[in-house]
């Protein structure tokens, strides 16, 4: 390799040193386009070897005493050779090309193309056809060869890389991938069209014909869908987030300085693969965390930010789209939304949109007077905050160079940020408790959600996301989906059992008939979808107008096959739900079968399909994919007619051609594309006019002039044919628009299908156990025996040890939960949050009991870390983590506190947290789960008799006596038991972490010296109490020392005895270390009542 690039390098040496000068040093400029970016400034530079240059020296000193006869005409002169060799081997490092300005320097026709464009279009990266291939030019080449690993070089005046045509869309999703906005540039003419056109001796037209972003990348034309798992694509959604907002009065709300808002913040965020869209409005603080907690739900892959935004928002938004998340940030501006026309704008829009609707399609047309077929109607607009419509308006804008802009008016399915019926996790909560990513590496492995999904079609993962992430809040819709989850559970052992007979499975108290018929149903249904595309973007595609045939074809046929499929069971769509049916129990799920199986979705499928010939979509001919044999596309079957007629004259020439060369035996021949050849022997005479097209060694094959003419009309008649059929394809998928709402709900159901049958695949294999909930009237309470971690279970199996919560708002509703470091109370707190999740989300859960109310908010403040991006200290969020939960929670709400005010000094820690847990308490009586190593707080259970209970992890230590400290063995045991824990074990965890063990003695005596320090405070403060007690009875300055003296050794001796006695009670789970502090304490005992006895005497 390095001999090749280093005989170009001469070859290029060569040709410079040979190549003619320029006759005239200047030229006369010539016009080009006007650019936003100067032309990229082009050098080249070589250097050599030392020894190469040694080898320059020793080649110079010999041949110059000697005058050898040089056989090359270019070495006659050894002046010249030796200029040569100089020139060649030895450039100077300083040699560079002389730059040119760009006003003379002469541009090609392509180029001249390129700079138009790039001028019009300054912030995309452009791949323009040329030929069988995609170019990149200037700075786009240098992009594209960083990004793809291509190779850039220099063509003419620019940069220039390429990539073959067939692999545009793997390229493309690379580079939208990396955060580019690109464009690609195509032909807009064909070589026939052009022959006869007036631009027969320019370049071909070129036009941009398409944007790429990583919101619009699945929705995009000549982008296949449904490339699961490829980029970074597929499963996951991909929403375009447009954010507004502005700055308000804290009083304007009445809230005062408590609340601390400053901003109102306005969002909609559209997922334009599959039509969703959010919208919503509200009041945030100077931390945006209402903010965090959307953005990290909808997880964007794009940011809209509508300027001006406040320093704070545009803050928090540029560092979450930071260079580890790969979001891509977009600006524009706001001021002509700012005066209250951002609703005349969406309105205007709108109105365009249907218009242009109503005249493409008169069918549409009809419907639409008749039924009123909107979306987007004035009166939802005129119901959408002020904020939210600015958004709105921003985004429909942005949208409107992709062309996408139709599916916030007619496709799109609209859902508010905040919902009665669901409940909103915070950005805390989802990232604390490992929802949906792990806080290792920030994957989905080992998060609740990846546990959780046994989905087996993209469109149903992406639905169960959003389930795991916005649990139910209304007891009902709960309720449903655990009968179906219970029902299709119950039917995989019944099928794996019996595949001919029904079985009864008892489930609490009552009896439920299933069928195997349902789940063979259901599962064959399932395991199809698997294998097909995902249907749910494809729909979209199809509304879009970018779906290619073969999609189209695929996406139907499995919506049909589906449909088609659960017809078996015989569930009508018109019947009441509430009717007993013989195959299928649960109301959810007949209602969701029967809205597949409708007979507008399968009959509408199947009518779709029939105007498409499934034999030329496979074999990728365009030009036969639509049927005109029912009368549909009439100028379809006129093209095609005339392509036909040409065809037919063509072929029917032959017969002339055989009495003119008198061969009864002649036939056409076509060879490597090239049609209507006439082929003759080498020495046949043929009329002076025939055109030689090519030849063999014993033929030769002509052209007459009838066949070019003939062939030249064809072509002709061939791209009016593909232009036709392209305007009726488009004309067929705008036909589509009308069904777009049935489709759309039906792969809705499909999804909802996959999740209910993945939450019971998932309680089948881990044997969860189906929760209880309570009437909403009844008091708040979570009962759970025998819970288990979601995770850490599958990880530990049998090994993870179990626990028990009873929490009750009429009774203990408040847990303070101490113990060793790595005993598992951050693990015991988590499964009690992540347990009431899956319930609330319509999962079993891992437990042996859960009697569950339903709550309407699960708020936790865990773990230590900073945010440095935005000048947050680690105790800043913590206590802003804190306020939140304050703030926001109520008596039906569960709130999860670990190791709150560790972030500070002691005495302000514990001062911070105690308030807190008071306020909570007494303020919002909800349910609040207490992780601390300050036995302080344990104190205030004596203000809350029956609310509040302590409790701490067991353990087992190898200590003997009491006098060790925490460096001692232990033995974790992980049971919750009640009692309070004083020892933290904090050396044994240094040990673990590998401190020098120098480090670790020198802190265990310091430890026993403070702790030493601390007990003598405590037992001189007792004597400075008693003392003033009796200085009322005698006078201290003539009392007895004797008595202060054995008054102290009183109080030392009852402050031992008391403590062996609290410990002795609180080693409930470990009888012989209870005994041990009985013993202990009858010995202080016993000696006290020997010293009074002795002193009596």
């Amino acid at each position: 390799m390095k001999k090749a690039n280093m005989g170009k390098q001469k070859q290029q040496r060569i040709s410079r040193f040979f190549a003619p000068k320029p006759k005239s040093p200047t030229q006369e400029p010539v016009p080009v386009a006007e650019s936003s970016s100067p032309a990229p400034k082009i050098s080249a530079t070589v250097s050599f070897s030392p020894s190469k240059r040694k080898l320059l020296s020793d080649h110079l000193s010999a041949a110059s005493p000697k005058k050898t006869k040089l056989s090359s005409p270019h070495t006659q002169n050894p002046d010249l050779h030796r200029r040569f060799l100089q020139r060649f081997l030895e450039p100077s490092p300083e040699e560079s090309v002389p730059e040119t300005s760009s006003s003379s320097r002469k541009y090609t026709p392509l180029e001249q193309q390129v700079l138009e464009l790039k001028s019009k279009y300054p912030d995309v990266v452009l791949m323009v056809e040329v030929v069988y291939r995609y170019r990149f030019f200037g700075e786009d080449a240098e992009i594209a060869a960083r990004v793809l690993g291509i190779y850039a070089h220099m063509d003419h005046s620019f940069m220039t890389a390429s990539i073959p045509t067939f692999r545009l869309n793997f390229h493309v999703r690379r580079l939208v991938n990396a955060g580019y906005k690109i464009g690609v540039v195509k032909q807009t003419e064909t070589a026939a069209i052009k022959s006869h056109g007036a631009n027969r001796g320019g370049p071909f037209f070129r036009g941009l014909s398409a944007l790429y972003t990583k919101a619009t990348l699945e929705a995009a034309e000549d982008i296949s869908g449904g490339c699961v798992g490829e980029e970074g694509f597929g499963a996951q959604s991909n929403f375009l987030v447009c954010v507004v907002d502005e700055r308000v009065e804290p009083e304007a709300f009445g809230c005062g300085l408590e609340m601390s808002f400053d901003v109102r913040v306005g969002i909609v965020g559209v997922e334009i693969s599959t039509g969703e869209v959010v919208y919503g409005e509200f009041n945030d603080n100077f931390m945006r965390s209402g903010l965090e907690a959307v953005i990290l739900s909808l997880s964007p892959a794009e940011l809209l930010l509508g300027q001006p935004l406040s320093q704070q928002t545009e803050k928090f938004l540029l560092a979450h789209a930071g260079p580890t998340s790969n979001v891509r940030v977009e600006r524009a501006s706001l001021d002509r939304f700012r005066s209250g026309s951002a609703v005349d704008e969406v309105i205007s829009l709108c109105e365009k949109i249907s218009a242009s609707n109503l005249v493409d399609d008169k069918e549409v047309k009809v419907e639409a007077a008749e039924e009123g077929m909107s979306c987007l109607t004035v009166h939802t607009i005129m119901n959408m905050p002020n904020l939210t419509v600015q958004a709105l308006a921003l985004t429909l804008c942005h949208l409107k160079q992709f062309g996408f802009e139709r599916i916030l008016y007619q496709g799109a399915s609209f859902r508010t940020l905040s919902s009665s019926t669901e409940m909103t996790l915070s950005a805390n909560t989802l990232q604390q408790l490992e929802v949906v990513r792990n806080n290792s590496d920030g994957s989905e492995s080992g998060s609740l959600f990846h546990n959780m999904n046994h989905t087996l079609t993209v469109y149903g993962s992406r639905l169960l996301r959003h389930w795991v992430t916005h649990p139910l809040c209304n007891r009902n819709l709960i309720s449903a989906r655990l009968d179906a989850v219970s029902e299709i559970s119950a039917c995989m052992g019944s099928y794996s059992s019996s595949q001919n007979s029904n079985e009864l499975v008892e489930g609490g108290s009552e009896r439920t008939t299933v069928s195997p018929e349902f789940y063979f149903v259901l599962s064959s249904v399932l395991t199809s979808l698997s294998r097909s595309s995902d249907i749910q973007r494809g729909i979209t595609r199809i509304f879009h107008r970018t779906a290619k045939a073969t999609e189209f074809i695929a996406v139907m046929e499995a919506i049909l096959l589906s449909g088609m499929q659960l017809q078996r069971l015989g569930i009508k769509q018109d019947c009441e739900m509430s009717m007993p049916s013989t195959t299928v129990k649960s109301s959810l799920l007949r209602k969701l079968i029967s809205v597949v199986s409708s007979p507008a979705v399968v009959d509408n499928a199947a009518k779709l399909l029939s105007a498409l010939n499934k034999e030329g979509a496979v074999r990728g001919d365009l030009l036969d994919i639509l049927i005109t044999s029912s009368g549909q596309f009439p100028e379809l079957a006129e093209a095609r007619q005339a392509v036909l007629i040409v065809r037919e004259k063509l072929d029917s020439s032959i017969a002339s051609f055989r009495k003119k060369l008198a061969i009864r035996n002649l036939e056409f021949l076509q060879v490597s594309g090239i049609t209507h050849l006439i082929e003759l022997p080498v020495g046949a005479k043929v009329p002076m006019n025939w055109v030689k097209v090519n030849s063999t060694k014993k033929t030769i094959r002509y052209h007459p002039p009838e066949i070019v003419a003939g062939l030249d009309e064809l072509a002709l008649a061939t791209e009016h044919l593909a232009i036709v059929n392209r305007a009726s394809w488009d004309s067929f998928l705008k036909s589509f628009s009308r069904y777009y709402t049935d489709f759309q709900a039906a792969v809705q159901a499909l999804s909802a299908l996959d999740c209910l049958h993945s939450l019971a695949t998932l309680s089948r294999n881990k044997k969860y156990v189906c929760p209880v909930f309570v009437d909403d009237c009844e008091p708040v309470e979570i009962n759970i025996q025998s819970g288990r971690h979601p995770v850490l279970e599958t990880i530990l199996q049998d090994n993870f040890v179990p626990n028990d919560t009873s929490l009750h708002a009429e009774g203990e509703y408040c847990q303070i939960i101490t113990g060793p470091n790595m005993g598992g109370k951050s693990c015991y707190i988590r499964q009690v949050a992540l347990i009431s999740i899956m319930a609330q989300a319509g999962s079993f859960v891992p437990a042996s009991f859960a009697k569950l109310h339903v709550l309407d908010g699960i708020f936790t403040r865990m773990g230590a870390s900073d945010s440095i991006q935005h000048g947050r200290s680690t105790f800043l969020e913590e206590l802003s983590e804190a306020s939140h939960i304050i703030r926001t929670c109520s008596s039906r709400s569960l709130v999860i506190l670990d190791e709150l005010g560790r972030g500070t000094s002691t005495h302000d820690g514990v001062a911070i947290a105690y308030a807190t847990l008071q306020h909570l308490l007494t303020e919002k009586r909800c349910l609040v789960l207490f992780v601390t190593h300050y036995p302080e707080i344990a104190e205030i259970s004596n203000g809350f008799p029956g609310a509040v209970g302590t409790y701490h992890v067991s353990y087992l230590t190898s200590q003997k006596d009491n006098s060790g400290f925490d460096h001692d063995d232990v033995t974790y045991l992980y049971k919750l038991v009640r009692g309070l824990c004083s020892r933290s074990f904090g050396f044994k965890v240094a040990q673990l972490a590998q401190i020098p063990p120098s480090c670790i003695h020198r802190a265990i005596t310091m430890a026993a010296k403070l702790e030493a320090e601390v007990r003598a405070r405590e037992k001189n403060t007792r004597m400075e109490s008693l003392g003033e007690g009796k200085g009322h009875e005698e006078d201290p300055v003539h009392g007895d020392r004797e008595d202060s003296k054995s008054l102290e050794e009183s109080v030392s001796g009852l402050d031992d005895f008391f403590a062996d006695l609290k410990l002795a009670l609180s080693e409930e789970e470990n009888p012989l270390k209870s005994f041990e502090f009985l013993n202990r304490a009858w010995k202080i005992a016993e000696e006290s009542v020997l010293a009074s006895l002795a002193k009596s005497n």
